[in-house]
């Protein structure tokens, strides 16, 4: 496996066998949907961005839970070769499932992304950081730590279907998901 960083905008972004896992001259997600509308599903827009890289791409690894991050940790622990987590929280807007230790531990192990169908906090820090992150909204309060939720499943949300292995792509203009990887 081959590994390098480069710089966009000042911020490292690294690159994993020839994959971009964050990187902002990604093809927009409009000329996606121009040249691949067919093979593409395109999220309702009800996502802001957090991170430090607004456009990211990357294998999709989902999530299902709620109002309890314990397997946000745990997935996040994992080297990543450039995912993107997508975490099902069910709409929540009373707790975060991502700080900033978490998308701290996720820069550290080659995350591209994490999409949070719930809220986040420590924006401000994060917003700093070298991943894209997008989420409902923010709330300071810390999630419950009870170790409960699914892993690997099918999501659905947004009007989109994630599957685990599916490609998600996501710059300014929202988030789309492919089946297979686009070239």
């Amino acid at each position: 496996m081959s590994c390098w960083i480069s710089k966009t905008r000042g911020k490292p972004h690294r690159f994993l066998d020839g994959w971009l896992m964050a990187d902002l001259n990604m093809k927009p997600t409009a000329d996606l949907c121009d040249q691949f509308d067919a093979q593409l599903d395109v999220c309702e827009p009800m996502f802001r961005h957090f991170g430090g890289v607004a456009a990211f791409a990357g294998q999709v690894e989902t999530l299902k839970l709620f109002e309890d991050n314990s397997l946000v940790r745990t997935v996040l622990e994992e080297p990543a070769d450039g995912r993107v987590l997508v975490i099902d929280g069910g709409g929540s807007k009373r707790c975060a499932l991502v700080g900033d230790r978490l998308a701290e531990l996720a820069v550290d192990n080659g995350w591209a992304g994490i999409v949070v169908y719930g809220c986040i906090r420590d924006s401000k820090a994060i917003a700093g950081m070298s991943i894209g992150v997008m989420a409902l909204g923010t709330h300071p309060r810390k999630s419950d730590k009870q170790g409960v939720g699914q892993r690997g499943l099918a999501l659905r949300f947004a009007a989109v279907t994630f599957h685990p292995g599916d490609f998600l792509y996501a710059d300014e203009d929202g988030i789309v998901v492919a089946r297979s990887r686009l070239s």
